[in-house]
């Protein structure tokens, strides 16, 4: 799978965090349910995780436990501090991918709706905090994902300013939304189903997504 309009010579890519370059499903999945029934609602499908907690904490718990959604806050954050980082796993490729765009000189950031101190927790564990500029989480902008606060954010101090020469990557439709938002070119990284907002690309790994990024230079 691979479909793609002519991009720019990215300048800058910033990376989604969660299932674009650590598989998190399992944990994320996890923590959800555990606040579901310890809040007294029935446990989500994988297929209904996927869909709802594309969007910031912040963002999306006043929608779903109401005005008990600082308790359940409370709740999901001991479920996944727990267990996130023995659960952590890459997505196949990505650590390759990174280490070869880095060592071509172009900037690399993450801007991810995962809260802050977990993601660089996470890319601390890994090995991977030299290889990025900054690392933006939930909570970190003034705004979260799908408003381009993030973006900006990441790109502070970087020498450069969003705009297509800066590539946004992502795995769900937020990010295709964040990247616009700011002026970036946007790729969506796997799936099969027609996204919307159409990104500019579409690659079905981070194996193809190295090749799209080696292509443009």
């Amino acid at each position: 799978m691979s479909e793609v309009k002519t991009l720019p010579r990215p300048r800058a890519i910033l990376f989604d965090w969660d299932n674009t370059l650590v598989d998190t499903w399992p944990c994320i999945g996890r923590a959800t349910n555990m606040t579901l029934e310890a809040m007294g609602h029935q446990p989500w499908t994988e297929a209904e995780i996927r869909e709802r907690v594309a969007g910031s904490l912040r963002d999306t718990f006043p929608q779903i436990y109401g005005d008990r959604w600082e308790q359940a806050r409370d709740i999901f954050y001991k479920s996944f501090g727990d267990v996130h980082l023995e659960m952590l796993r890459t997505t196949a490729g990505a650590e390759d991918m990174l280490r070869e765009i880095a060592g071509a000189g172009i900037y690399l950031g993450v801007v991810s709706n995962k809260t802050g101190r977990y993601l660089r927790a996470e890319a601390n564990h890994l090995g991977w905090t030299g290889l990025f500029g900054r690392l933006i989480g939930a909570q970190d902008a003034l705004r979260d994902k799908p408003a381009p606060d993030p973006i900006y954010l990441a790109l502070e101090q970087s020498g450069h300013i969003a705009g297509p020469e800066v590539w946004y990557v992502g795995d769900a439709p937020i990010d295709v939304v964040c990247g616009q938002a700011a002026g970036c070119s946007t790729v969506f990284v796997g799936g099969s189903a027609p996204v919307t907002p159409i990104p500019d690309a579409t690659v079905a790994d981070c194996k193809a997504f190295a090749g799209l990024v080696r292509a443009s230079l």
